[in-house]
């Protein structure tokens, strides 16, 4: 049976390593599951594959769209659900990696309905952003909705206000309209979650942002500092060097800050993967036997 197999992990974990070895030793490609290494402007502080990793291996949905798009988890189930359509007439597996929990979820398991939500809730709950900023919106969530609190990119001003405008219009928690049953997918799923020691990840994270601070994200966060109100750069690495632009640290300040925020996320992440009891966990030496695993299962 044609096989989806997902490299997840916290972020540094070394997934995009780990799944363009796995795509070579299968002969296939790499369907990238980060929201945001979808768009073009941004390569240096959402980690993207580098253009030497990109010739090794074909991957989509990296830099395919610009940071003006809309575009939405229900956009990308539709288009990566009808790209491996298209896929797995010629290949027999197709690699899925990224640390977007909730865009992973939504090619594997498909998107609940949510209840269409009346205008003045929408605009209320843009009054409630607008005037309280971020902080608004999670105090706001994680009173209304603890538990999707816990899971949600807490970041992400658009997450916390869809959850909002679903919890004003029904009256019920956000999260109780995630618990659906699964879509059907005429492909077999292989869920692989990369597991670090805490400290070991805290380590690679701080590294990875000294980096990425000497590969020039400096100079790309100066570029976009315009378009700084869009949702798409509302992004660890971005924003607070946007603080730093604007006078508000200094700069060894907001490089602590990015630090800070990446060890936050990747807690959430792996709260995210531990509780989907799908995935299997491996750790990073473990790729020849999970190689192996995989090659008997195609067979």
């Amino acid at each position: 049976m044609k096989t989806l197999i997902v490299i997840a992990g916290p972020t540094a974990s070394g997934k995009t390593a780990f799944a363009i070895k796995l795509a070579k030793a299968l002969n296939t490609v790499i369907l990238s599951a980060d929201s945001r290494q979808f768009y073009k402007e941004m390569s240096i502080g959402t980690a993207a594959p580098t253009e030497e990793e990109l010739s090794q291996v074909k991957h989509h949905f990296v830099h395919h769209i610009s940071i003006e798009d809309k575009y939405d988890v229900a956009d990308y189930e539709r288009d990566a659900i009808a790209l491996l359509d298209e896929l797995f007439k010629t290949h027999d597996a197709v690699i899925m990696t990224g640390g977007s929990g909730l865009f992973i979820d939504a090619v594997c398991n498909g998107i609940d309905a949510m209840p269409d939500v009346e205008p003045e809730i929408r605009e209320k709950v843009q009054k409630l952003y607008d005037e309280g900023g971020l902080k608004a919106l999670q105090d706001a969530v994680q009173r209304l909705d603890p538990a999707y609190f816990a899971l949600v990119d807490q970041q992400n001003p658009r997450r916390l206000q869809r959850a909002l405008e679903v919890c004003y219009q029904t009256g019920l928690p956000f999260s109780s309209f995630r618990q659906g049953q699964a879509a059907q997918r005429d492909f077999a799923i292989k869920k692989y979650a990369i597991l670090w020691d805490r400290l070991q990840l805290i380590e690679r994270i701080d590294k990875r942002v000294d980096m990425m601070m000497e590969q020039g994200l400096l100079e790309e966060a100066k570029a976009l500092y315009p378009k700084r109100h869009l949702n798409a750069l509302n992004t660890v690495g971005y924003k607070e060097l946007f603080a730093y632009f604007e006078g508000n640290c200094t700069l060894a300040e907001a490089v602590e800050q990015i630090k800070i925020h990446t060890r936050q996320y990747a807690k959430r992440q792996m709260t995210w993967l531990r509780k989907d009891t799908s995935y299997h966990w491996i750790m990073p030496e473990d790729f020849d036997n999970t190689l192996s695993a995989l090659q008997q299962a195609l067979a």
